[in-house]
């Protein structure tokens, strides 16, 4: 038995080890596919995570992200060479047992043994535990790419050759794919969640929106805005700051568009104090703190940054003729991610009234963000920033009381108008 078995060795000894070069050459293709996988789909963040828990692995994995177009390049300069070399070992081996029929019979068992073995069953496998099968192979994926660096650098200067004479464009969008990728996150998350997830989808979107939303679309408008003459009596002045919502209050002279300080009404109530409650002694221009005057065009991300540099809470909004158009404050930022923020100072009234029949009553000067958050609906908010600039702006004219629009799946009906301003509109939306 044993001598039959030496002499089977014997004799198809270059066989044999041309069949185990062909097994090790499918493993190691199925290492590369498999290590393909695991590097492109494991998470940043979680890899992140890991390297700032002191991760050797994670680290490793990081470093090789770097440079992703080389490390791919690697995975795939890698896979061919032993893939192709896999075939030739199978082709020469079949063709001295079956003569010219080992050609096709090669190609036919290499290609089910590469696709089922070698690319199939570890990608779907690496797929499945991304996180761990990378950092398993981030070590060994290390030295590979080191090892054949010089023949990728070949690769990547050909490659990069070959997109200049074919003028193809090399232009990265992975800004804005990540961006999207976010926002995808975002919404397979809460597709389907509880009411506190939907929320907290409408926070991230809206923080990602941040750089996109200028200041005009969020500002509180002037003709709602409380404002303070200089020339009034000292005591119509703390009347009116008193009857505001507001603690902080513009004050004019002469002109609401000449707007020389804002009033705090602590710093009023301080004056007072300090003037013994003599209100003629009052001097308002001494109390007012100076303007800030910021571009309707500012974005929120933008108006953010400059609150917390500046350690305000309150500024002006003009248009580019010097206008004034509104004021902004740091809590109307905040609203714009999280929501409304009511104190026992607010008006209850958010100008929303929800009907039995699924409409609303809304007023005029809702805005367009605000009415889509609480009913998580889809208005285009690009050419206008409130409910009654939606309607003009589709409309294309002044509508009269009674009159009724559908724009965008939606039905607009004209409940009040106060000369040309729409006050009031009741809004039907599409049925789901």
């Amino acid at each position: 038995m044993i001598e039959n078995m030496t002499e089977f060795l014997t004799a198809y000894w270059d066989e044999i080890i041309t069949l185990v070069a062909i097994v090790a050459l499918l493993v190691v293709s199925a290492f590369f596919s498999g290590s393909e996988t695991a590097l492109t789909a494991a998470s940043k963040p979680r890899i992140h995570t890991l390297e700032r828990r002191g991760s050797r692995r994670a680290h490793i994995i990081n470093f090789l992200w770097k440079d992703r177009e080389g490390l791919l390049s690697t995975i795939l300069l890698g896979n061919n060479l032993v893939n192709i070399l896999a075939s030739a070992l199978a082709t020469s081996l079949l063709l001295k047992i079956f003569g010219d029929a080992g050609i096709l019979i090669a190609t036919l068992v290499m290609t089910l043994l590469i696709v089922i073995f070698s690319e199939v069953l570890p990608k779907t496998y690496a797929l499945l535990h991304a996180e761990r099968f990378a950092l398993t192979v981030a070590p060994v994926m290390k030295i590979v790419v080191m090892t054949l660096l010089p023949f990728t650098v070949i690769v990547k200067v050909v490659v990069h050759w070959l997109t200049k004479l074919l003028r193809l464009s090399e232009t990265s969008d992975s800004e804005d794919a990540a961006e999207e990728e976010l926002r995808g996150a975002i919404e397979l998350h809460a597709a389907n969640s509880q009411e506190e997830h939907r929320e907290a989808k409408h926070m991230l979107h809206s923080i990602l929106d941040l750089d996109e939303i200028s200041l005009e679309e969020i500002m509180t408008h002037r003709s709602t805005v409380d404002m303070i003459d200089i020339e009034q009596e000292p005591a119509d002045i703390v009347t009116t700051v008193l009857n505001s919502s507001y603690t902080r209050l513009p004050v004019y002279d002469g002109d609401p568009d000449n707007i020389i300080g804002v009033v705090h009404a602590k710093g009023l109530l301080r004056a007072i104090q300090e003037l013994s409650g003599d209100l003629s002694k009052l001097n308002l221009r001494k109390i007012a703190a100076p303007t800030w005057f910021v571009p309707e065009t500012t974005s929120l991300l933008d108006q953010l940054e400059a609150f917390q540099t500046r350690k305000e809470h309150f500024a002006v909004v003009i248009d580019e003729y010097g206008t004034v158009q509104g004021i902004v404050t740091l809590e109307d930022i905040l609203e714009e991610i999280v929501g409304e923020i009511d104190d026992e100072h607010d008006t209850m009234t958010t100008g929303v009234a929800p009907q039995k029949d699924g409409s609303v009553i809304a007023e005029g000067i809702v805005t367009i963000r605000d009415i889509n958050r609480q009913f998580d609906w889809e208005l285009p908010d690009e050419e206008a920033a409130t409910i009654a600039g939606l309607v003009l702006y589709e409309a294309r004219h002044i509508p009269n009381v009674g009159q009724i629009f559908d724009f965008h799946g939606f039905r607009f009906e004209i409940l009040e108008r106060q000369r040309n301003q729409i006050t009031s509109l009741k809004i039907k939306p599409p049925k789901k």
